[in-house]
């Protein structure tokens, strides 16, 4: 199967597509695009991958994903049994090779900054998820004055960026599916003992190639990379699952012991797990 790179189905003459995911699960496959991604969380949750970052997506979040950023979405069915999703699909020469240069439109190039790293937005959640509501229902020229009201907004509203490294070639076929299948598998079996020999067997390579391999897409080591997706399904046991002990989850998500799952966790969450359950559950 090819997954990447991957093609957003439109009409030959569209520069801007709208698309409506209503699924048991959103599309997880680790894939890439050309088109700038605008997406709000209708409903669902679970593991969003973005570039070389593992992040938690849920209902009412409203995410960016940049031109040819690896990204998939891991939707966690436990809780919930539909996933729905609104995307606005667009590149930077949709509307013509200087449309994003003009005068008029100097201040959406924060916004075009942005999402090279991808972002989730912070603030004005209210006045940007009202806009999306209206897509679904829009005419095309609505749509287009839609988007420039969302890009004013993304441009001047708060954020946190979704991956810290950007790697600027497009995967090729072959290595999209190696990528694919190693991030497919270290979601799957992550709460499981994870050997760098059964990893790199997974992309068919051998040990010293596949670290060298992980390094040069990720910026960062397979181990870096599994504690860090083991951590953050920790955060979620720690804030949703209150009967759990701190050991049971360290348990349930891969860790053999507890003193290294509180070291890892302090080292990606510069907090201990304790602190981090009792400054984040007034959120939930």
């Amino acid at each position: 199967m090819k997954v990447l790179p991957f093609k957003i189905p439109k009409p030959e003459s569209a520069a801007l597509i709208f698309q409506e995911d209503l699924e048991p699960f959103f599309y997880d496959k680790l894939h890439q695009h050309e088109e700038i991604q605008l997406s709000y969380i209708v409903k669902g949750e679970g593991t969003l991958i973005v570039g070389d970052t593992i992040n938690y997506y849920k209902s009412g979040d409203v995410i960016v994903i940049g031109s040819q950023l690896p990204h998939v979405f891991k939707s966690d069915q436990e809780l919930h049994k539909q996933s729905h999703m609104i995307s606005l699909f667009f590149t930077e020469t949709s509307f013509g090779k200087d449309f994003f240069s003009l005068d008029e439109l100097a201040e959406s190039q924060a916004f075009f900054k942005r999402a090279k790293h991808g972002f989730k937005i912070t603030s004005h959640e209210t006045k940007i998820i009202s806009l999306f509501k209206r897509i679904k229902t829009a005419t095309k020229s609505e749509r287009f004055i839609i988007l420039l009201q969302l890009l004013n907004l993304f441009s001047i509203s708060d954020y946190k960026s979704l991956s810290s490294f950007i790697y600027e070639k497009t995967f090729s076929v072959i290595e999209g599916e190696r990528m694919r299948d190693v991030f497919e598998y270290t979601m799957n079996n992550y709460n499981k003992d994870i050997s760098l020999e059964s990893i790199a067997n997974v992309a068919n390579m051998t040990k010293n190639a596949f670290c060298k391999y992980f390094k040069k897409y990720t910026n960062k080591t397979y181990g870096q990379f599994l504690n860090e997706l083991r951590i953050e399904h920790a955060c979620k046991l720690l804030l949703s699952k209150k009967n759990l002990t701190i050991s049971d989850i360290a348990y349930k998500v891969g860790f053999n012991n507890i003193s290294n799952f509180n070291r890892q966790f302090k080292k990606v969450k510069h907090l201990t797990p304790l602190i981090y359950k009792n400054e984040y559950s007034h959120n939930m």
